[in-house]
């Protein structure tokens, strides 16, 4: 599948310390990394939509920056991938250096470590970051395998370290796209982690295979008691590459996941349910967005609740408010926004104003944090890129 140009105009940065303003204009075209009808390549590409423009100050001190106007906290940074909290403390990965970074609310950037095993090429490198009480958890490929580790954090704020790295999964299908690589604890203090079909797209329908997963251990990488299969890590499949999970109030379970040609997904994860891939792409003609329809009429696949073309979404990470459901966009260089009481709809923030956008977390304070990625080779960086940005809904 081509990738269609477009052009970023408009991208305003204004640094609080200087009265220097730079006016970005640039235009993106086909990446040329090897895109194919199935996708191998498919955080490659710039967004279809034309593109806006933003403001963003470098040294912004207000308490409250909207949604129109962020915060920019730090800037700087190399292919970001994920951000988790340790109590107020923001902790970045970086996907193709393998540095856990430590960013103060100051925007401070101080390296707590490096995962040396680490092994960067295409889309694979160190991916997700969780953190459960004071022990961090990191997903990446090592070689020819996935892995997930912990450490324990050391130290306080300002002056974090890491422990001796502990293995709790190792041997996950790896390859160069589609890894998933996202860690997150649910509310029942699993430890859930995407895995996509690694190329072997088959492999999201066979019960016995982890690639074309959600799965759900215990914190030391067990099987826990409740999991669907019996003996297996499996709590969902039928994925081709969910890259963002997480849970509202009420426990429902929302995962984004790239799709093929046609359709990116948003779903609701049941346990042991089966969304389909490779069979069906996006919601079947015919069935509606939360109808509960199946894909093959016999309902053994569960539709997505909303769909998007890729050009418009390519969607990484999710974070789950109050009131809605936000997803990162990579091609589609936007947020979506679905709100939890109508799951059918949806609207776009920043489209086109800060370029790739990895991923999104809501911060301990109720404020939106947001890596962009447009340092991953793929993109077309800034003078200040990559950044993380703050807003309060």
């Amino acid at each position: 599948m081509s990738t269609p140009a477009s052009s970023r105009t408009g991208r305003l940065l204004t640094g609080a310390a200087m009265s220097l303003a730079v006016v970005l204009s640039a235009c993106s075209s086909d990446s040329g990394s090897g895109e194919t009808n199935d996708r191998g390549g498919e955080e490659s590409g710039a967004a279809s939509a034309s593109s806006g423009s933003g403001s963003s100050d470098t040294g912004s001190t207000s308490s409250a920056p909207g949604a129109d106007s962020p915060e920019v906290v730090a800037t700087g940074l190399e292919s970001p991938w994920s951000i988790a909290f340790h109590g107020q403390t923001m902790l970045v990965s970086e996907r193709d250096s393998g540095r856990i970074l430590e960013v103060s609310a100051g925007g401070d950037v101080r390296e707590v470590g490096r995962i040396d095993d680490a092994s960067s090429s295409g889309e694979a490198g160190l991916h997700g970051l969780a953190v459960d009480d004071d022990r961090l958890y990191a997903f990446f490929a090592a070689g020819t395998e996935n892995r997930i580790v912990r450490f324990d954090l050391l130290g306080e704020a300002g002056d974090l370290s890491l422990g001796e790295e502990e293995t709790i999964l190792d041997g996950l299908p790896t390859a160069n796209f589609h890894n998933g690589g996202r860690l997150a604890f649910g509310p029942d203090g699993m430890l859930y982690a995407t895995l996509g079909d690694t190329g072997d797209r088959d492999s999201a329908q066979d019960e016995d295979a982890l690639s074309g997963k959600i799965l759900r251990m215990t914190p030391d990488g067990d099987i826990p008691a409740g999991n669907p299969f019996g003996d297996s890590l499996v709590f969902s499949m039928g994925h081709r590459n969910p890259q963002g999970i997480g849970w509202d109030d009420e426990g429902t379970m929302y995962a984004s996941e790239f799709g093929q040609d046609t359709w990116d997904e948003l779903n609701v994860i049941e346990a042991g349910g089966n969304f389909g891939w490779p069979e069906v792409e996006g919601i079947p003609e015919g069935n509606g967005a939360g109808d509960g329809g199946s894909g093959d009429g016999d309902g053994d696949f569960i539709d997505p609740v909303q769909q998007w073309s890729p050009d418009e979404a390519s969607p990484s990470g999710l974070a789950v408010t109050d009131d809605s459901i936000l997803i990162a966009g990579l091609r589609g260089e936007r947020l979506h926004q679905v709100p939890l009481d109508d799951l059918k709809s949806s609207s776009e923030l920043w489209t086109g104003e800060h370029g790739r956008l990895r991923d999104v977390v809501e911060a301990p304070d109720g404020s939106l944090l947001v890596l962009t990625n447009n340092t991953d080779g793929r993109g077309e960086p800034g003078p200040y890129d990559d950044r993380l940005l703050r807003f309060t809904p």
